[in-house]
């Protein structure tokens, strides 16, 4: 098998992944957009999604409860491959102190 096709199938591999990503994102979307928030997936690499949060989701104190307990979990749930959630920008903290992982 050529170089060639190998990246083809790899890169067919991670659309379909980032498809399901997306489609399990919009599962999780109408809870952040009741809040003022949204989310937006900038990409999917080794088991990672890389997300920005926006709206009020972006600067609320819950973010990171919300990204972790909320979106990571419900991921996690319909793509089994993802193994984390990530962001783009720093999460507020919450009471001084950021929450832990």
């Amino acid at each position: 098998m050529s170089n060639q096709t190998k990246t083809a199938e790899k890169s067919d591999l991670e659309m379909n992944l980032r498809e399901r990503v997306e489609a399990a994102l919009e599962k999780a979307r109408p809870t952040l957009q009741r809040d003022g928030g949204d989310i937006e997936l900038l990409d999917v690499v080794d088991g990672v999604a890389k997300v920005r949060l926006q709206g009020a989701c972006a600067g609320c104190p819950m973010s990171q409860m919300t990204l972790t307990w909320g979106v990571e979990q419900a991921l996690k749930q319909e793509v089994p491959e993802i193994v984390r959630v990530e962001t783009d920008q720093p999460l507020p903290s919450f009471g001084g102190m950021p929450l832990a992982r």
